[in-house]
């Protein structure tokens, strides 16, 4: 009976789990020791008790699959819907409300019938995950189904929160997690308030910062000091039932040529650790509307302005992690004012799908709507702007009044709407002029000429920057691809150098980079799921997937394979445009001939991917029989605007990386109406040189005077 009964939680987890360890998983970690906090005084339990827990390596591998966030428990292969939460909600006799985000019963960690009746317990619709907001306790939906079939069982009302909390974390985790916290106590003990500053060392940290408007008494208000070795601002996190310190944010200026202030953050935890939303202590229980900013100074600076709530993202408009959307239930309106770029316009629209789009407000960037620091050193109205600010739902049809200001954002930033730029690959910057959302890639090369090297090299260079990554690599195994990917990251080989290889391994480890656990064939269905699953959950921009072929060989074998191919590439093109979502097809050329050059037509089926696709990139590979092979990439479409063309590739095999060469300047082509004026331009030159011709007189031949030697008279020779 509790075999079952705890297998439950764990079916989707093993089905995308590597077969090998389907032998070893039996039980989630938290099955066991909920089965042994509720049976462990039963005598007839005990035997059964030991025999679940087994050895100290069994429990382990339980707490490091818990533990760790980029898990394969992260992307289960059957998401769990809505409805189906509210089904086994109704046939367990669960109270509950439909929220905005999440769905809201009484929490089962309360004893009291008070906090029952508070509805404290939030359960997310898209993933599931729960979160009592009164003990703290999370989990999964497996774990939450867990805890009522137990309850059930057992005739118990409620459930003591050290089940969960309780659990004991491994030597290191403890280690690290202690050493973290003195740290962000020394700092923070070692700081100081700005009101304790003298008048000119706070006026001169104000200066540095362009925060000359935002006064001592907000800086109070929030609690924020200053870090005087680093020159640097602190913002506290304070969390838990006791409000305790969990953590700091240390925010540094540094002032550029152009005397505009850049801002450099470090948290404490680590960033993929850091959930704080900067101001929630001050927002009342009562309070129904909040002003969500992508900066913790704009959080001071709206809640000076304008009295309103307001509360800033723990990591600025790149990501909003699902497990702070209760902590915005209670809001009935949420205005979105993330700054005063294209790309924070982006974001905002993004992150109204996961608040809820019947609630949410958004603020335009303009020139007259700057982020609320640089509108409130500027003088302007932030309570104006607010309430200018429009809905984020929106109907199927608008008229070009509704576009004006969108229109208008994007001929002022032209930049931004380029997109993302590359470090690495500045030819490509030329011709695609930037990494955007939303936008389809589809990438093809000869057989063994580096493909997954060069977009590894790729998608790492746009991770490094900041761009959310989730890499689904069918052909190669994620601890292969992953050494590729720290090689290049590390640009030497780390086999020779094993002492600097945590060094480097700290660093990467950093970086916003996720990986499927898919290996092989795999269905279309359970791959998309997988992918909404993670933009939900880690705010993913960039989806590799390597390579198509791999992915045909689970569907319908009675149905044509370009028929197949035809449906995942337009599944592809859909959800590209849905979720906002840049993804990169890797898809293996025709058969060609050693000696051609591979062209848009050479991509298997390339007729719905050529048309389907933004952009499509062609590593050339010309075979040498002396040396190796010479590599380039061409740029084959351009959807954005218009421009192809091809450059150079050199292979650097220590580090695995390409580089362009210096001196060698890559050809450029033009769009067709720049071919056309060229084609004009060419024509009308002959004519040209004709008329010139005509102007020209005609050439004489030359004479000189000979004399005569026998008489001495001179004579005109001709």
């Amino acid at each position: 009976m509790w075999r079952s009964l705890l297998l439950k939680g764990t079916t989707c987890v093993l089905q995308v789990r590597a077969p090998r360890v389907f032998h070893r998983r039996l039980f989630t970690s938290f099955s066991v020791r909920l089965l042994g906090q509720r049976l462990i005084h039963r005598p007839t339990s005990v035997q059964l008790i030991q025999r679940l827990q087994g050895t100290d390596c069994f429990l382990a591998h339980c707490r490091t699959y818990k533990k760790d966030a980029k898990s394969t428990g992260e992307f289960p292969v059957s998401p769990v819907t809505v409805t189906d939460i509210k089904q086994y909600l109704r046939s367990k006799d669960v109270p509950f409300h439909d929220g905005y985000s999440c769905l809201h019963i009484p929490s089962i960690f309360i004893e009291s019938a008070a906090g029952k009746e508070s509805f404290s317990l939030f359960i997310d619709k898209t993933t599931g995950q729960f979160l009592c907001k009164d003990t703290l306790v999370e989990g999964s939906w497996e774990d939450l189904q867990d805890c009522l079939e137990v309850m059930q069982k057992e005739e118990q009302h409620f459930l003591s929160p050290h089940v969960l909390l309780g659990y004991s974390e491994s030597e290191e985790e403890q280690e690290e997690k202690n050493r973290e916290l003195k740290e962000v106590q020394r700092i923070w003990s070692t700081s100081v308030p700005l009101t304790d500053l003298p008048e000119d060392e706070a006026q001169l940290i104000k200066t540095m910062f362009q925060v000359t408007k935002i006064t001592n008494s907000t800086f109070k208000k929030f609690g924020v000091r200053l870090f005087r070795p680093t020159k640097s601002l602190v913002f506290p996190w304070f969390g838990g039932p006791d409000s305790a310190l969990k953590g700091v944010k240390l925010l540094s200026a540094q002032i550029t040529d152009t005397d505009k202030v850049t801002y450099n953050e470090a948290t404490i935890p680590k960033y993929s650790c850091y959930y704080n939303l900067f101001g929630l202590p001050l927002v009342g229980r009562m309070d129904s509307e909040v002003v969500l900013t992508g900066g913790d100074l704009d959080t001071l600076a709206v809640s000076q302005a304008t009295g309103l709530p307001s509360v800033a993202l723990p990591r600025g408009v790149s990501c909003l992690p699902p497990i702070l959307l209760p902590y915005l239930e209670q809001f009935k309106r949420v205005t979105l004012w993330l700054g005063g770029d294209i790309r924070s316009w982006e974001a905002s629209k993004i992150f109204s799908r996961k608040l809820g789009l019947r609630r949410c407000l958004l603020v335009r960037p303009g020139e007259f709507r700057p982020c609320p620091v640089e509108a409130l050193a500027q003088g302007k109205n932030l309570s104006q702007i607010i309430n200018t600010s429009i809905p984020a739902a929106h109907k199927s049809i608008v008229s070009f009044k509704q576009l004006r200001e969108d229109v208008y954002g994007e001929l002022v930033n032209t930049e931004q709407v380029a997109g993302v730029k590359w470090t690495r690959f500045p030819e490509l910057n030329r011709i695609l002029k930037g990494h955007r959302k939303g936008e389809l890639t589809v990438f093809t090369g000869p057989t063994g000429s580096g493909k997954t090297t060069f977009i590894s090299e790729v998608a790492l260079d746009l991770c490094m920057q900041g761009v959310n990554t989730l890499w689904g690599s069918f052909e190669i195994n994620n601890v292969r691809l992953a050494k590729i990917m720290l090689t290049q990251f590390s640009m030497q080989r780390l086999e020779e150098n094993l002492e600097q290889y945590d060094f480097w391994a700290d660093k990467f480890e950093e970086l916003p980079l996720y990986f499927m656990t898919f290996h092989g064939q795999q269905n279309i269905k359970t791959v998309l799921d997988t992918m909404q699953h993670a933009v939900y959950l880690y705010d993913i921009n960039h989806i590799v997937i390597d390579n198509l072929q791999f992915m045909m060989g689970q569907e319908n074998l009675s149905v044509d394979k370009f028929a197949v191919q035809d449906h995942i590439i337009s599944a592809f093109r859909k959800f590209a445009t849905n979720s906002s979502c840049h993804i990169t097809l890797i898809i293996h050329p025709r058969k060609e001939e050693d000696d051609r050059e591979l062209q848009t037509a050479s991509i298997f089926g390339s007729a719905k991917a050529s048309q389907e696709a933004d952009n499509v990139l062609i590593l050339q590979e010309k075979k040498l029989v002396t040396c190796p092979g010479r590599r380039s990439l061409q740029v084959t479409k351009n959807r954005f605007d218009g421009d192809v063309g091809i450059f150079p590739l050199d292979f650097i095999k220590s580090s695995l990386t390409f580089s362009t060469p210096v001196k060698v300047k890559y050809k450029l082509r033009k769009t067709p109406s720049q071919e056309n004026e060229e084609a004009q331009e060419s024509k009308a030159a002959p004519k040209k040189e004709e008329v010139k011709k005509e102007k020209v007189p005609k050439t004489t031949k030359t004479s000189r005077s000979v004399k005569n030697p026998t008489t001495g008279n001179e004579t005109i020779q001709k």
